[in-house]
C-alpha cells in the first residue's frame, strides 16, 4: 500500500522548515515568492493533501455543515441541498448531504454520524414525529436549523413555508374553478406538513361554506409517485368521485396523474388535479401541472446562513451571541392546464 505523504515530505522535498509549509498553505502572504514556489512545486511533485481531520483537531473546528432530508428522491430536496451549498460555499465550508427516507430509524444513524464527525452544524427535515432524535442530538451540543418545519416546542432556528396558506391556496383555486367536492391525496399523517396542509384545505373549504366531509382523504405511505399511483386507483374506485384532487407534493400528483391516463380519465375535464412544491417536472408533465410553489432553493439558502450566523466565530474566539429566529415564508399558486377546466 502507497503510504502517504505528510507535511514533513514537502517540507524535506522542498528545504524548508515545517512551519514554512505550514504558512504558505494557510498564510501564502506572509511567505516570499520564491519560496512559496519552491513549496507548491514539492505539493504538485509529491501529491500532497491537507489532512482536514488533523486541521480540525488543531483549529477545533469542521468546515462541514450537515444537511439530513426526507427523501433526495423528491426534487424539491435537491433544490434546498443547492440553495444550503450554494450559501456553505461562498462561507468556505462543504455540505455533506444525507437522505433519512422517512425513516426514524435512519435519520438516528445519520444524526450520531454527524456527531461523531464533529460538524459545524446540521440542517434537519425531521423524520421523527416524536422528537426524540432532535432531543437526543441536541445533547452533542451541535448547533441545528430545522428546514420546512416550524420550531414550536423547540428553541432552535427554523426557516419554513406557511402550509396552511399553501393548503388554502390550492383548495380555494378549486373551489373558485367550481368544485364542490376535493379529495386530498395527502401522505403519511405523521408529517406536520400533511397536517397543516389539510388544515389550510378545511379552512378554504369552510369560507366556501362548505362542509368538512366534503373533503375526502386519501393517506398514502410515502410521498412518491408510485405511492400517487395507488391512491389514483382507489381514487378510481370510489362510488361518489370527487371532481377534483389536491395532493401533497408534485410526486404523488403525478401518479395520480398517470392513473387518470391508465383508466382513460381526462385531466382536467374529468378530473382537476393541484400538486404541492412546483418541482421542475410538473411544467414538463403530459398535462403540465398547477402546483404550490415553495421557494426551495431559498429555504436552504436561509437555512445555511442561519447555522453560519450560529456557528460564527467571535473577535476573541468562540461562537457570537446569536438570537434563535422562525424564518416562515409564503407559498405561490402557479396555475397550469392540470386544474383549467371547462366546468
Amino acid at each position: 500500500m502507497a503510504q502517504s505523504v505528510g507535511i514533513k515530505d514537502v517540507a524535506r522535498v522542498a528545504g524548508v522548515s515545517v512551519g514554512t509549509v505550514s504558512n504558505v498553505i494557510n498564510r501564502p502572504d506572509s511567505v516570499a515568492t520564491e519560496t512559496r514556489a519552491r513549496v507548491l512545486s514539492a505539493i504538485d511533485r509529491l501529491g500532497y493533501v491537507r489532512s482536514e481531520s488533523a486541521r480540525q483537531l488543531r483549529a477545533g473546528r469542521s468546515r462541514i455543515m450537515g444537511l439530513l432530508v426526507l427523501d433526495m428522491g423528491n426534487p424539491f430536496f435537491v433544490d434546498v441541498a443547492r440553495g444550503a451549498e450554494r450559501a456553505a460555499r461562498q462561507a468556505g465550508l462543504g455540505v455533506m448531504v444525507c437522505n433519512s427516507a422517512e425513516s426514524a430509524g435512519e435519520e438516528a444513524e445519520y444524526l450520531s454520524l454527524f456527531a461523531e464527525q464533529r460538524v459545524r452544524g446540521v440542517l434537519l427535515t425531521p423524520a421523527d414525529a416524536t422528537g426524540r432524535n432532535i432531543a437526543a442530538f441536541r445533547r452533542h451540543g451541535i448547533p441545528f436549523v430545522l428546514v420546512d418545519r416550524v420550531s414550536e416546542g423547540t428553541t432552535e432556528c427554523s426557516v419554513s413555508v406557511d402550509d396552511v396558506a399553501g393548503g388554502a391556496l390550492a383548495v380555494r383555486h378549486l373551489l373558485d374553478a367550481g368544485h364542490r367536492s376535493v379529495a386530498y391525496v395527502s401522505g403519511p399523517p405523521g408529517l406536520t406538513q400533511i397536517r397543516d396542509r389539510r388544515t389550510g384545505a378545511l379552512s378554504a373549504l369552510a369560507e366556501a361554506g362548505l362542509s368538512p366531509d366534503r373533503l375526502r382523504e386519501l393517506p398514502t405511505e410515502r410521498l412518491d409517485v408510485a405511492a400517487g399511483r395507488d391512491a389514483g386507483a382507489r381514487l378510481l374506485g370510489l362510488a361518489d368521485r370527487p371532481t377534483a384532487v389536491f395532493c401533497a407534493n408534485d410526486l404523488l400528483a403525478l401518479g395520480v396523474l398517470q392513473a387518470m391516463y391508465a383508466a382513460g380519465v381526462t385531466v382536467p375535464d374529468d378530473l382537476a388535479i393541484v400538486g404541492y412544491d412546483d418541482i421542475e417536472f410538473a411544467a414538463a408533465a403530459a398535462v403540465p401541472l398547477t402546483s404550490v410553489r415553495q421557494p426551495a432553493v431559498t429555504m436552504g439558502a436561509l437555512a445555511a446562513d442561519m447555522l453560519l450566523e450560529e456557528t460564527e466565530e467571535g473577535p476573541g474566539g468562540g461562537t457570537r451571541a446569536h438570537e434563535h429566529r422562525r424564518v416562515v415564508l409564503q407559498p405561490e399558486l402557479v396555475v397550469r392546464r392540470s386544474s383549467l377546466s371547462s366546468r
